[in-house]
């Protein structure tokens, strides 16, 4: 093992590389104020701008998110495989304050009227004397107003907190002798079975919250599943990257072939449960044909077919070709390949989960907006998970499963 490349030293070109991202992300977030207006209806200026802010804060929060839930699942399952990666997985999580953070902005400039994500923030909705009264938001808005931001600090509050709590714990378990790291390891595992217990909970309901009450008017019992696999499978490609990214570096040559082939498996296994959602989902509102619930896909076969097609194609057929084998996915510069496709597929997902309920028919295709807005979000992910990457050693210290993981062979 070469104890040189224990730890991680952030790369000097990566890190211009992510400066670069951003400020050209930035300038293009600034030019994408400047020029989304629409002079048919002044309602739906700058919206575009707002949605695809909301689309950059969201996936890559999300992906901090889901590494968290999957951090979590490894304790609680004391499973060991994936041991020699943790570290990873916990540079990772450490983005998620700052993506919340863009979303908690986003929301208070929507409460203040600066934009129109959201029709129930609309001033008046539920009033029947105003003009933008609408009485089917009306109905609902007891689920909103402030109990809604009640639950969202709620759900940042305990996101946050486990997050930081299983990171501070996992490095302090480096600094003592292995019985006290036992301890501390057990500690951890209790912690994540409370997370998950808030999780699956949380998961669903923020995404009734925040995804699903855009499009105020209509409801699914399966979107929290389906924005949660959604999540769930980008984390996964997320961190299967770095890890191939970083042996290419040379470091983590304690990671055997086979843990990278399970993150492979993963990969695949979690496409194939976003697939089912997103046909089940599907097939439930065109068979059942009611008007409340088709009006969702409705829009979107519209003015966005191109846009659903693509992102069905992407994300079904892309892992269900290419990571079926065992050698593909033992592959790691092909896995790599692979996940990048399907990674940049489920932020088209998110477009198209938003956009529709923001910008309607407004539409025009995918322009240097998204791409610029991409580049600014993906430079600070980098950025961030790299920077976080490279205060702690890659190698855990005093773990109970280390050996196991150092050996795991399928």
């Amino acid at each position: 093992m070469n104890t040189d490349k224990l730890n991680f030293v952030f790369p000097s070109k990566t890190k211009m590389t992510s400066m670069i991202l951003m400020a050209v992300g930035l300038i293009s977030i600034i030019c994408m104020f400047v020029f989304d207006t629409n002079s048919e209806d002044h309602h739906y200026a700058h919206n575009r701008a707002w949605a695809n802010l909301f689309v950059g804060s969201f996936y890559f929060m999300g992906i901090a998110l889901a590494s968290v839930f999957f951090l979590a699942l490894q304790y609680a399952a004391e499973a060991g495989w994936a041991t020699s990666i943790k570290r990873i997985v916990e540079a990772v999580t450490t983005y998620l304050p700052f993506g919340l953070s863009f979303l908690f902005l986003i929301f208070i400039f929507g409460q203040i009227h600066m934009n129109t994500i959201y029709p129930w923030m609309t001033e008046g909705v539920a009033d029947v004397n105003s003009p933008n009264y609408d009485k089917v938001i009306a109905g609902k808005i007891g689920y909103f107003g402030v109990f809604w931001w009640i639950r969202t600090i709620l759900y940042m509050a305990i996101w946050i907190y486990f997050t930081m709590k299983l990171r501070k714990n996992s490095l302090e378990a480096d600094k003592v002798d292995y019985d006290e790291a036992k301890k501390i390891h057990w500690k951890n595992v209790k912690i994540s079975a409370y997370f998950l217990v808030l999780f699956a909970y949380t998961s669903s309901t923020s995404a009734w919250d925040w995804l699903m009450s855009i499009d105020t008017h209509w409801f699914s019992t399966m979107m929290g599943w389906y924005v949660f696999s959604g999540m769930w499978v980008s984390a996964m490609i997320t961190v299967t990257i770095l890890i191939v990214w970083l042996k290419r570096l040379g470091y983590l040559d304690f990671v055997t072939e086979s843990t990278v082939h399970d993150m492979g498996k993963w990969m695949f296994a979690i496409s194939v449960l976003w697939t089912y959602l997103y046909y089940s989902q599907f097939m439930l509102i065109w068979y059942a044909d009611m008007p409340e619930e088709v009006v969702y896909y409705k829009l979107r076969w519209e003015s966005y077919k191109a846009l659903m097609w693509t992102v069905l194609l992407i994300n079904l057929l892309f892992p269900l070709v290419m990571l079926m084998s065992r050698d593909s996915k033992r592959n790691f510069y092909f896995l790599m390949f692979v996940g990048t496709i399907i990674f940049v597929g489920h932020y088209l997902d998110v477009i198209m989960i938003v956009m529709p309920g923001t910008v309607g028919h407004h539409w025009t295709g995918l322009s240097w907006m998204e791409f610029g807005n991409f580049l600014f979000f993906l430079g600070l992910f980098i950025y961030v998970v790299l920077n976080a990457l490279a205060k702690a050693p890659l190698m855990v210290k005093n773990h109970p499963f280390l050996q196991e993981s150092l050996h795991h062979s399928t």
